[in-house]
């Protein structure tokens, strides 16, 4: 419980700094609060304030970080769909926190289902935690699979994005997400939320470059 007291204290720090000793513009209080609100969320997804600070041990120990991954990706798909058998021993795998295993398996199965948009997305998401949170080329690749498999499923390209986001690359994942807006259509009910998400990363991003241009002058 301390560890996320901590966090909340310093993600209310981040916003008052903004709002007040970088003075951002009282519009962009609510998108700069609203990044401020999915960090935490990605935070209670993929991490845990009460581990400890080596990443591949507290994997090791606890796999809840793999428990969350794979059901938050079982979400995005519909539950009546049958799971190949290669996917649900990839997910046990993945659960554990064995996800060079996971991608091992998956890759088999694709192999003989390249069209399987949700195995695509497991093993970009198996290969970034193995990669230890990095989008590495071959991890890319899966997910451009994934969507180029289910074009009218959004999920590929956005876990990619909030991927990037992790990474800390919040420009290519602002990129990715970008460019799935420019292929969604107009009453799509994803759209106005990824269109927040944007506006709240551009209010970021600028906010940042104002910040280090004011402190190179």
């Amino acid at each position: 419980m301390t560890g996320w007291i901590a966090i909340v204290v310093l993600a209310v720090c981040a916003f008052a700094l903004a709002a007040f000793w970088q003075r951002l513009p009282r519009s962009a209080w609510t998108l700069f609060a609203s990044a401020l609100v999915f960090g935490l969320a990605g935070y209670a997804w993929q991490g845990s304030a009460t581990q400890e600070g080596s990443p591949k041990a507290a994997m090791a120990q606890e796999p809840r970080s793999g428990e969350q991954m794979v059901d938050t990706r079982r979400a995005l798909f519909d539950a009546s769909d049958p799971k190949p058998d290669y996917l649900m021993l990839s997910d046990g795998f993945a659960r554990r926190g064995q996800y060079d295993d996971a991608a091992g398996l998956l890759r088999q199965g694709l192999a003989d289902n390249p069209r399987h948009a949700e195995g695509w997305l497991a093993l970009g998401q198996a290969l970034i935690e193995h990669g230890e949170g990095f989008v590495t080329p071959p991890a890319r690749y899966a997910f451009d699979r994934a969507y180029q498999a289910d074009p009218g499923n959004p999920a590929a390209p956005f876990m990619l994005g909030f991927a990037y986001l992790r990474s800390g690359d919040a420009r290519e994942g602002r990129a990715v997400w970008a460019q799935l807006l420019a292929e969604t259509p107009q009453d799509a009910p994803w759209r106005e939320d990824l269109e927040l998400r944007i506006e709240a990363l551009d209010a970021m991003i600028n906010q940042q470059m104002r910040a280090v241009t004011g402190t190179s002058q």
